[in-house]
């Protein structure tokens, strides 16, 4: 399958975050490839999105940020997980999609080695696909859209505007309005 280009990447986020729903996320390791279709994501744009990390304008935690759309922002939470954010927009605007879960389609042995966890709740969550996908700090600042990519988007049809959900984003905590209730996350239905 084709691989998404940077001109994907490069257009709004809250467009990107909708459109990512039903593409193909791959990883390859050791010449193996895992993957899953992107079933929920979260747009996160600018520095005035309190609840984006770019909200204390650009240090060295949100530099990547800043990068050419279709470049990886990988960042640590929690003490514990890393998170999956794809840049989007233009050059020196700091946004970004997190993708928060996929449904498993290649790669799957492995993938539950690392989980340790049954199939319903393999990838889930962001911190699931990232375990599961063995995508870690070193892909932070990865370019997606790179010949030699060894993490990468493949093209799959748009899902239908009927099966897609769309809702506040998840896990905000203190984030005040209207930044708290903004119907920023998709997800496919029954996904």
């Amino acid at each position: 399958m084709p691989r998404l280009p940077r001109r994907f990447f490069a257009r709004p986020t809250l467009e990107v975050a909708r459109d990512l729903l039903g593409q193909r996320l791959v990883r390859v390791w050791n010449g193996k490839r895992l993957a899953g279709i992107i079933s929920e994501t979260e747009a996160y744009i600018g520095e005035s999105d309190l609840a984006c990390h770019a909200r204390f304008g650009r240090t060295p935690r949100s530099e990547v940020m800043y990068h050419a759309p279709g470049h990886v922002y990988v960042y640590f939470t929690y003490g514990m997980h890393w998170m999956l954010n794809v840049v989007t927009e233009m050059e020196d605007f700091p946004a970004a999609v997190l993708v928060r879960a996929i449904m498993p389609t290649e790669g799957m042995p492995l993938m539950r080695e690392r989980r340790g966890r049954p199939d319903a709740i393999l990838t889930d969550g962001p911190a699931k696909l990232t375990q599961a996908l063995g995508i870690d700090r070193q892909l932070n600042g990865h370019d997606l859209c790179s010949r030699e990519a060894v993490l990468f988007i493949e093209k799959a049809p748009p899902r239908p505007n009927a099966r897609i959900l769309r809702g506040p984003r998840i896990g905000l905590g203190n984030t005040p309005e209207p930044w708290l209730s903004k119907k920023w996350n998709f997800k496919i239905r029954d996904s």
